[in-house]
Formats: structure tokens, C-alpha cells, sequence
């Protein structure tokens, strides 16, 4: 039986990925960084502490991190949240998973106050048993450190009972490290090629391809 399923949020539940590659673009360019808006959307899914120093070197790390963090962090939030939109039929999703008793966590490599507002736009604010976030581990995905603070609020001790659902590879191998099993969904552009080769044990199209397919997937406790 499944105990509880841990979400990913961008990408997963919440149409954002592209605009966060956007804001992390307009802040790395204020810090003299012109990186081709690409390159950095294929880094979207790790924290900023995983993705900077993709960009930067270690010198430049130890200057501009913190304040390109919070850089980014005010972008996000004044240009880019007002035009998230939610996946569809994520709290019917949601409401699914609860009927079976089964608890819905989120783990996301966004900050506490940045989750509250994702929540707010996908409609489950009422529909979560548990969360972490990148303020409650020291590393982001692809370590492991997000979903093992989030499997600790799954009520169970048997990983064998928890799925996770995330739609980058680094959501994917995260998981895999935590000793869970990863289900990956498109919905974030990633193919089912690199998500099934990062550990992905499923692919889906989305939370909508979940829902509709419920009974035949993991999260009804089939492999």
C-alpha cells in the first residue's frame, strides 16, 4: 500500500518553469552574467545553491551568491509570480490521493515564503498533509536532502510505501538517493527519456494524465 506521495511544486503543479529560467536570466545578467536563456532553463529544478555555481566560479561564489540569490528572489516575485498559472486538475488530484488515506506532502526546492504563494495559485492550500522546502535542508536537489526531511512527515517508516512525483531528473535522482521511488511527469518539458534514466519507475503527461489514470498508476499502489 501507498502511505504518501511527496510532490515536487515547479513544474509539477504549477506552470513556472519557464519563468523561472527568466528571472534567473534577468538576475545573473544584473551580475554581469549574459547566459543563454536555454542553458539555464535545463538547470531549473535544483536551488539556487546547486544552480549558481553552474555559472559562476568559486571566487565569484563567495562574493555574489547571497545577494544573486536575493536578487533573484525579488525578480521572481515582482515580474514573474503574477503570471504563474496552475496545471489543471491538480486539487481534484489532490482530493484523489487523500480518499485512499493516503498523505500528500510536498517537497520543493523553493523558499517557505515562495511555497505559500505556489500553493495558493495550484488551489491546495487545503489539501496538504506536510512540506519542505530548500529552508529545511543544507543542499537542494539533486541531493537527497529535501525528500529526507519529507519522507520523515510520510507516518511511515517503510520507503517502500512512498512514491514521489517530480517532473525534472534532478527531482528523479533526489528521490532515488532519498531511497524512494520516483514518478516523472512532462509536464515541466523534460522527454521521458532523461526523466526514466534518471530513476523514473513511470512517465505521465501531467497531473490531469495522473488523475485520469489513477487506478493503473503507482499512486493506487500499482508498480
Amino acid at each position: 500500500m501507498i502511505q504518501a506521495v511527496i510532490f515536487d511544486v515547479d513544474g509539477t503543479l504549477i506552470d513556472s518553469v519557464d519563468l523561472h529560467a527568466r528571472a534567473w536570466q534577468d538576475a545573473l545578467r544584473d551580475f554581469g552574467h549574459d547566459v543563454p536563456y536555454v542553458t539555464i532553463r535545463d538547470q531549473i529544478g535544483k536551488g539556487g545553491d546547486q544552480l549558481i555555481p553552474v555559472f559562476l566560479s568559486p571566487e565569484e561564489m563567495e562574493e555574489k551568491q547571497k545577494p544573486l540569490e536575493k536578487h533573484r528572489s525579488t525578480i521572481m516575485k515582482e515580474r514573474y509570480t503574477p503570471l504563474i498559472r496552475p496545471f489543471s486538475c491538480v486539487p481534484d488530484l489532490f482530493r484523489r490521493i487523500r480518499a485512499d488515506g493516503t498523505r500528500v506532502i510536498l517537497a520543493s526546492s523553493a523558499k517557505k515564503e515562495e511555497l505559500q504563494v505556489f500553493k495558493r495559485i495550484a488551489g491546495i492550500e487545503d489539501l496538504v498533509d506536510g512540506e519542505t522546502t530548500s529552508d529545511d535542508s543544507e543542499r537542494s536537489k539533486p541531493h537527497p536532502d529535501i525528500f529526507d526531511a519529507a519522507f520523515a512527515l510520510c507516518g511511515t517508516e517503510d520507503k517502500t510505501q512512498v512514491v514521489t512525483v517530480g517532473d525534472t531528473p534532478y527531482d528523479a535522482k533526489a528521490a532515488a538517493k532519498a531511497g524512494l521511488r520516483p514518478i516523472g511527469v512532462r509536464s515541466g518539458g523534460w522527454a521521458d527519456e532523461p526523466l526514466r534514466a534518471a530513476g523514473c519507475i513511470a512517465v505521465y503527461a501531467g497531473p490531469s494524465d495522473l488523475l485520469l489514470r489513477y487506478e493503473e498508476t503507482p499512486l493506487a499502489g500499482r508498480s
